[in-house]
Order: C-alpha cells, then sequence, then structure tokens
C-alpha cells in the first residue's frame, strides 16, 4: 500500500506540472521580444501640380516589442502586442526616384488579436491562427528639403505633410513553443492591410497601400 502511494503521489505530482505549463483556460502571459515591419508599397501619383509618375516609397522599419495575451478557452485566446513606435523614411520613386529621402514618420500600430490555437492545451508545440484589428497612428511627420523641392515649395515656405490614421485587418500565423512550465518563445507573422493620404502644405497629396509584412518573435512568461 504504501509503494502504491509513493506510486499517486508521483503521477499527481507529474499531473500538476503538466498544467502548470498549459495553454488553459484563464492562463495569462507576458512576452518581450522584437518586431519587423516591411511594407510593400503601392504609392498613387502625387497630385497636380506635379510632374506625371510622381510617386513614394517607404522604407522599413524595427522596435522593441512585446505583448499580454490571455486564454479564454483552451484554444482560444485575445492577444495585444505592445511596443515602442516604429520609424519609417519615406523616398521618392518613380519620376522622382533620384531625389532621395522625402521625410519620416513614426507610427504605433495597434493590434488586437482573436487567435485559435491547434493542439492539446499542454502541448510543448502550438501553431496558431489569428485575425486582428489594426489602428495606425502616424505623427512625428518630418519633411526634408527634397520634399520641398519637389512640390513647388521653398526654403522661406518649407512643404510640411500629415498622413492620415487609417483602421486595417490583419491576419496572422504563428507558433508557441514552451520552453519550461512558464517560459517561451511566441514567433508570428502578420500581413495588414493597410491604406492612406499624405497631405502636403502645399494642398497636393498621394494615396499610398502600405500593407506591411510583420515579422514577430518574443520571450514570454506564463502567471
Amino acid at each position: 500500500m504504501h509503494h502504491f502511494s509513493k506510486l499517486s503521489l508521483t503521477a499527481a505530482a507529474l499531473l500538476l506540472g503538466a498544467s502548470a505549463s498549459a495553454q488553459v483556460a484563464g492562463t495569462f502571459s507576458v512576452r518581450v521580444g522584437a518586431t519587423h515591419i516591411a511594407p510593400q508599397v503601392t504609392s498613387g501619383n502625387l497630385s497636380t501640380p506635379s510632374f506625371p509618375g510622381t510617386t513614394v516609397d517607404v522604407g522599413s522599419a524595427s522596435a522593441l516589442t512585446g505583448g499580454l495575451n490571455y486564454m479564454l478557452t483552451d484554444h482560444w485566446a485575445v492577444d495585444l502586442p505592445i511596443g515602442l513606435p516604429f520609424k519609417h523614411d519615406f523616398s521618392g520613386d518613380g519620376a522622382i526616384a533620384g531625389v532621395g529621402k522625402l521625410g519620416q514618420t513614426k507610427v504605433v500600430p495597434a493590434t488586437l488579436f482573436a487567435q485559435y490555437r491547434f493542439g492539446e492545451a499542454n502541448a510543448k508545440f502550438r501553431p496558431y491562427l489569428g485575425l486582428g484589428v489594426t489602428y495606425s497612428k502616424f505623427f512625428k511627420n518630418r519633411s526634408t528639403a527634397a520634399l520641398t523641392a519637389v512640390s513647388g515649395g521653398t526654403p522661406a515656405n518649407p512643404t510640411t505633410a500629415s498622413i492620415d490614421n487609417k483602421w486595417g485587418m490583419t491576419p496572422q500565423v504563428g507558433f508557441v513553443w514552451s520552453i519550461n512550465e512558464r517560459w517561451f518563445v511566441d514567433a508570428a507573422y502578420y500581413k495588414s492591410f493597410l491604406k492612406t493620404t499624405t497631405h502636403l502644405s502645399s494642398g497636393q497629396s498621394i494615396n499610398i497601400k502600405l500593407n506591411p509584412n510583420v515579422f514577430a518573435v518574443g520571450i514570454g512568461y506564463r502567471f
């Protein structure tokens, strides 16, 4: 009987260990890592007066990021990425491809995801699919002398720019790999479908589809 009791205690300990690492309903976790945003730009033409085919390109950016996650059930979760703003450069393209940098903007892409996680709650490796809504807020827009030149401005009256804040849909695919009971790696790719309009103080505007590819990885901790 004593031997049976020891076996029972051992089995109970193993079960408790498994549940501690499980992504079960009610599990809350945080993570920290990095995210890289690579816009896949389709630019419209700068409105008149301008050279025909005056378009722009937008550079990639990386930032320190993290996130909060809460398991609603053993399979469904809500996920909120958080992090520092991303800083993107705008440059000339098309008819003005040689003018270089036109300006810079900072953006905070605030996204809330609903995720479905595959596999058992205590599985070491769990892939997931997500769908989110993103609100992109652009701020601290800065322009260069090159933008002033191509938009008809002057050094005494330089051209400034503003970018419309916009909503967009963001599908996601990723995985969680558990290192131990508490620590894990979370990696994801997602695509934000985002288009916006840049307005110049000269009265001109340009429509831009950004549609960025996003790559995120982080080290997380479960509570």
